[in-house]
């Protein structure tokens, strides 16, 4: 299952893209598939906005890449260069779709890579994110999460 996270910022005034990508950017991998995708709000430049995808095999593998990341952010504090503000949402990847193509397009189920969706497991993938992030907050992550 790929699990999003789906983060907004707003960088500190006179503060940059590259001074947030700076201390924001890991020291250390997740040893599980992963994209990070950041970008600038057009609207207002200083907001960036960032998608994280990465793969959840388990509660076990959950649990490792979430204090992974914390330990990260507690290493990398960014108080300095964005403000304190987080708006964050945690998501479960249901479907890819691929309207690039010209002409009519014919409907299809949901899919993740090729595979069918199977919306059980998707339930299951949801109730073992919540109880995975109450955990984590309940720990209290070190800087960013504590202000979501």
């Amino acid at each position: 299952m790929i699990a999003a996270a789906i983060l907004r910022r707003r960088l500190r005034e006179g503060r940059t893209y590259e001074d947030f990508r700076e201390a924001w950017f890991h020291e250390e991998g997740f040893d599980a598939p992963n994209r990070m995708l950041t970008m600038l709000n057009i609207a207002d430049p200083r907001e960036v906005i960032i998608i994280g995808l990465t793969t959840v095999k388990s509660a076990e593998d959950g649990a490792r890449l979430l204090a992974i990341d914390q330990q990260q952010r507690g290493a990398s504090p960014l108080d300095e260069i964005i403000e304190p503000e987080i708006d964050r949402t945690f998501a479960i990847l249901v479907a890819e779709d691929d309207f690039s193509g010209a002409g009519a397009l014919q409907f299809r189920q949901a899919t993740v890579e090729g595979t069918q969706t199977d919306f059980a497991e998707v339930d299951e993938g949801i109730r073992l994110g919540r109880s995975l992030l109450a955990t984590y907050m309940a720990r209290g992550d070190k800087g960013d999460a504590e202000r979501s």
